[in-house]
């Protein structure tokens, strides 16, 4: 079994306190039928999140709307496991999603695993909104130095060069100087 499924499973079966239908859910190898919790009225998170996950590991895009939401919860766990099954799922619409989050400053609190998720997907819509964040991240007495660290980091692994100015901005951050460092020498100089 795949160790972040492994984890998530563990985790809602403790949320679930271990009953019949997480155990069905689990258990069951019929998409319709995890489809179906994504658009049942009543469904506990609990079995949404399950289902959404299972099928995004799958590339079922019915899954899509339901784990973008995942995505930007509250909790860390869910937005972790959401941006895991989100890297698997193979839909065109994800990138989008993920640099609209990342770059909501109404929600930049939880910006980092679609920060993260941009990187890992590396899509052309990666690298505009990771500067659009970091550059916001930028500002003094920022809070949200874990968003602006993940974007130096993806920014680095990206390796493109319109991110060179906003990197060598980050340098003057004692925080971030280091990682922007490193990031600014994973992009190659231009002749």
């Amino acid at each position: 079994m795949d160790e972040e499924l492994r984890s998530l499973t563990e985790r809602l079966r403790q949320e679930s306190g271990d009953s019949a239908a997480y155990g069905h859910l689990v258990a069951t190898g019929d998409p319709d039928v995890l489809a179906e919790v994504l658009t049942a009225p009543g469904q506990p998170l609990w079995a949404r999140e399950l289902a959404a996950f299972r099928l995004g590991l799958t590339g079922d895009r019915r899954a899509f709307e339901s784990l973008v939401l995942f995505l930007n919860h509250r909790d860390p766990q869910r937005c972790a496991g959401a941006a895991y099954a989100l890297a698997r799922l193979g839909d065109p619409r994800t990138a989008r999603a993920a640099a609209a989050l990342a770059t909501n400053e109404l929600r930049v609190a939880y910006a980092l695993h679609p920060v993260r998720l941009l990187t890992e997907l590396r899509a052309p819509e990666a690298v505009p909104a990771l500067i659009t964040t970091l550059e916001r991240r930028l500002r003094p007495h920022d809070s949200y130095r874990r968003v602006a660290l993940a974007c130096v980091e993806g920014l680095g692994s990206l390796g493109d060069a319109r991110a060179r100015p906003v990197l060598t901005e980050a340098l003057a951050h004692p925080a971030l100087a280091e990682a922007a460092a490193h990031a600014l020498s994973r992009i190659p100089r231009q002749r």
